[in-house]
């Protein structure tokens, strides 16, 4: 089973938050922050939402940064995934 998102939407599969600092401390798992940098899985194919044509700017593979309070949190298969608009991504991660 696989996601395809439809309109402007994109599913992200978040990244794993650090471990360490850079000073080489280990945190906790309570105190890591989620993570807001994901990975493109699926991009939906843009076109008219609500009356204004959408172009897609992201592609499949690429590294992004999304709104920290943004998308809907789906699981599937055992792997956990957002699905967030395309305006809700912040930038890409090169």
């Amino acid at each position: 089973m696989k996601l395809v998102p439809l309109a402007d939407r994109v599913v992200l599969k978040q990244l794993e938050a650090e471990e360490t600092t850079k000073s080489g401390i280990i945190l906790a798992s309570k105190s890591q922050e989620k993570p807001q940098e994901a990975e493109v899985i699926a991009v939906g194919p843009g076109g008219m939402v609500d009356g204004k044509e959408i172009q897609m700017q992201v592609s499949v593979g690429q590294k992004v940064i999304y709104s920290k309070y943004a998308g809907t949190e789906v699981k599937l298969e055992d792997e956990e995934y957002i699905i967030v608009k395309q305006n809700d991504i912040l930038a890409v991660v090169e």
